[in-house]
């Protein structure tokens, strides 16, 4: 076998090959360590890929594709205006993919036996790591396995040493921040666990010295408009500028001061007076630590975090590893150490060790087995014939001895022995009397693959022979025993028959994986062989249990009426979940409905991730409409208690809301969507800390609700019944009764049930969702819906219109607000 491992960087991406002894780096055609994610394509069509690439990109961004990785797993286009090319950000990481695999010798990368692990942030959702499988499909790249980075961190730390011990891996890359806390007894290492920050890198610090140090001085020195980020005369400088600055920071590793600097021959740009434009700006460590310090902070309170997750303290830990291209700045490495109150090594080079780990990683997997699960690490060899004998051996063990123990099910004749030998190094056990529970330690000479031969003899001396007679243990560089999930993924589905909406999961944050698990449902509704409608499974990210749709949404896994031929799947039919959750996080998923003989994998594109996808670079509306939505609700939960948390949401929702409509820039978008998740998460951990007080303002808001805009529509009973459950809800909440939410939910969808019965309230529903086209992943989709519902209205068909308002309800991007009772699973937890 051969074993690859890939780090696929937002700014720079790295390959390396392992032998079972040696790691060896490959690198670019340029000779340097690392290639630069970046495409560039010249206007006759030649392709480059890497520094070249990087280089010409800063002057003809309309000809390149940087920091692609920040829009894995969104439907945001990747646009070459230049050259008339848009690419997806999956086919840009399988550009940069192909090239790095290039690199390898012909006799690895056409090799049917290489198997090769690709990194992912920590950080990444499902949606991000399913974008980096299809990355690797495009590139050609054969047996593919992810794995998270941190988890590669680690075991190239453990490659350089072999000491145990507690340490934290403090991974901070172009795009992304990884912290990982791990512990190593005898060469075992176990993540205790591991967190981070998806927009948190080293670009993030080239923007801000744009914004803070270059860009005034520009202002300043030159006639050029205000909004010059966005005016496009000025893309190109803009672009150089940065490319100057990050220039800039790296030379700060090695030196005190320096200047971001570009002659007016290179940047060949005028202002508005038609000055020719030049970049001279001294720039000094001191301000540009000033400059990173709320990112840093940022940062050392996620480590923190992830360190009170495993329940320790800096004085458990013994140091921390920087990992990763900004860590090569000192001063940012003193700074992160001292507030961690953690000692510093930088025994690992931060810019390959993740491609180094990767690569003994892939060593340890089972590339036979479909789910690319982890080899076993015990072996057995049994002798076969008339001996009822075998050899129970440890196969895989970081240790320079490994044990092998006889174990006898039947009679053996009393005189008869055993003896293993080294195949590598001629060492012989010498002959051993052959009974149950007899062991011996077999000494493991090499790194990698070590060979034995066993041999057995009768009690006259005579050899026996052995239908199977040789071992081979693999000494390892670390073996890792508990890998922690990132993320806690669940199912969406209703406690009872009509009941609430709640997350069943399948996995939680800091279970260990990998994990296997099956779980059956019932269908709700029915669903015909060949009918339009489907039976909705939609997987979640994050543990918020009111509202579930505050949680990030990752996909659907569904099954269509066309998805099937004959029979139907009746209301209250068994829906069976066998479901795995890898190393990496990735979720693999079947249903089995045994009452049509049907089974349906995500495998084959049942799991339909794009449903969630959004596309940044027109989402502004969106993002500023979600934040404006959780501000509403933070104002009525500040105006009953007060918590240091709903001021820390304030704050990430307030930047979100100010995104500039129309706001192009995918990134400056993506990361005001990741304040608004941010933001949506303490306010959860604010309403559990607050919970009385929050339930009677929730109930407050529903019945006045009811008292305001649906009472005048109820029937005398629905009034009674309303009426009736909300003394019931508020008897909930004196009794601190689990049941409130539940009761909640009920009162919730009678407030909808009998407004849904209203041809204004439909039709009202439909003109906002008509008029919403940034809600919806598919323009096509969502236009041939509302052609169709201003055909039922002029029609004045008010039914079809509800069934038109249902459809557009369920492929809206996320899911509706909790007060929306249309769209929702219909599988009910069985």
């Amino acid at each position: 076998m051969k074993y690859v491992g890939i780090d696929l960087g937002t700014t720079n991406s790295a390959i390396c090959s392992f032998d079972g002894e040696n790691v060896r780096l490959y690198k670019s055609q340029d000779q340097h360590d690392v290639t630069p994610s970046a495409i560039f394509i010249d206007k006759r069509g030649n392709k480059y890929i890497g520094s070249r690439a990087y280089n010409n990109a800063a002057k003809n961004p309309d000809n390149a594709a940087t920091l692609f990785k920040r829009l894995m797993g969104t439907s945001t286009p990747v646009k070459l205006p230049a050259v008339n090319l848009v690419m997806t950000p999956e086919d840009c990481s399988a550009e940069v993919l192909r090239m790095l695999f290039s690199y390898l010798p012909e006799e690895i990368r056409n090799s049917g036996e290489t198997g090769t692990v690709i990194t992912v942030p920590a950080a990444f959702n499902q949606m991000q790591k399913d974008a980096t499988m299809s990355a690797a499909d495009a590139a050609g790249i054969g047996r593919v396995a992810l794995m998270q980075e941190p988890v590669a961190a680690v075991m190239s730390v453990m490659r350089q040493r072999k000491n145990d011990g507690m340490f934290l891996v403090y991974d901070l890359g172009g795009g992304t921040l990884d912290v990982a806390l791990a512990e190593c007894v005898s060469g075992r290492v176990s993540l205790l666990a591991h967190g981070g920050i998806a927009m948190c890198g080293g670009r993030d610090f080239d923007r801000m010295l744009f914004d803070n140090v270059v860009k005034p001085w520009l202002l300043r020195k030159f006639k050029l408009p205000e909004e010059i980020a966005t005016d496009p005369n000025y893309r190109s400088l803009l672009r150089m500028a940065t490319w100057a600055a990050e220039k800039a920071k790296i030379e700060l590793s090695q030196k005190e001061s320096t200047v971001i600097s570009l002659p007016e021959t290179e940047l060949g740009v005028r202002d508005l007076a038609g000055e020719e434009i030049y970049l001279d700006i001294p720039l000094d460590r001191a301000t540009f630590d000033e400059l990173i310090a709320p990112k840093l902070a940022e940062s050392v309170t996620a480590t923190r975090e992830t360190m009170e997750k495993a329940g320790l303290s800096p004085h458990d830990i013994e140091r921390v590893v920087f990992v990763g291209g900004p860590t090569h700045y000192k001063p940012l490495r003193d700074k992160v150490a001292f507030e961690l109150g953690v000692a510093a090594s930088t025994e690992v080079n931060p810019m390959t060790a993740v491609a180094e780990g990767a690569a003994v990683f892939a060593e340890s997997i089972d590339w036979s087995s479909m789910g690319r699960g982890r080899k076993s690490s015990r072996g057995q060899l049994s002798a076969g014939g008339s001996l009822d004998v075998s050899f129970s051996y440890i196969a895989r063990t970081p240790d320079s001895k490994a044990k092998l123990v006889v174990k006898v099910a039947g009679s053996v004749a009393s005189g008869s022995e055993f003896q293993v030998d080294s195949l590598d190094t001629g060492w012989s056990s010498g002959r051993i009397p052959l009974k149950d529970g007899a062991g011996i330690d077999l000494m493991l000479s090499k790194p990698g693959e070590n060979t034995f031969k066993v041999f057995v003899f009768d009690k006259s001396g005579g050899p026996i022979a052995l239908g199977e007679d040789k071992i081979v243990i693999s000494r390892t560089a670390a073996s890792i025993d508990a890998i922690p999930a990132s993320h806690s993924i669940s199912v969406e589905a209703r406690d009872k028959i009509g009941g609430r909406l709640v997350l069943d999961f399948l996995v939680r944050e800091g279970d260990q994986l990998p994990k296997k698990g099956k779980k059956t449902f019932k269908a709700e509704e029915s669903l015909k062989a060949g009918s339009a409608g489907s039976i909705k499974f939609k997987l979640w990210e994050g543990e918020i249990a009111d509202p579930i749709t505050s949680n990030r949404p990752i996909g659907m896994f569904e099954i269509k009426g066309a998805d099937f031929e004959d029979g139907v799947i009746a209301a209250g039919a068994d829906l069976i979940c066998e479901y795995e959750v890898l190393d990496s996080g990735n979720i693999v998923l079947e249903i089995t409905v045994p009452s049509i003989g049907g089974s349906f994998h995500s495998g084959r594109n049942f799991y339909s991730r794009q449903d969630g996808q959004i596309d940044y670079s027109d989402a502004s509306k969106l993002v500023i409409e979600q934040a404006n939505q959780a501000i509403a609700r933070l104002d009525d939960m500040a105006s009953k208690v007060e918590d240091e948390r709903l001021d820390q949401a304030r704050e990430r929702l307030e930047q979100a809301a100010a995104v500039t409509p129309g706001e192009s820039d995918p990134e400056t978008t993506k990361q005001a969507m990741d304040d608004v998740q941010e933001a949506k998460r303490l306010l959860a951990m604010a309403r559990k800390e607050h919970l009385k007080v929050m339930r009677k303002m929730e109930l407050d808001h529903v019945v006045g609700f009811f008292d305001e805009v649906v009472r005048q529509h109820a029937r005398p009973t629905e009034e009674t019944t309303f009426d009736n459950l909300a003394k019931t809800a508020q008897r909930s909440i004196d009794n601190n009764s689990g049941e409130f939410e539940a009761h909640l939910d009920d009162l919730r969808h009678k407030n909808f049930q009998i407004l849904w019965r209203q041809d204004w309230f439909v039709i009202d529903r439909f003109k906002g969702l008509a008029q919403s086209p940034h809600l919806f992943q598919g323009g096509a989709e969502h236009a041939q819906l509302v052609a169709m519902g201003l055909e039922a209205l002029k029609l004045n068909d008010i039914d079809k219109l509800r069934d038109v308002v249902s459809h557009l309800n369920s492929i809206r991007i996320g899911s509706p607000s909790e007060d929306d009772m249309i769209s929702g699973a219909n599988i009910v937890r069985s």
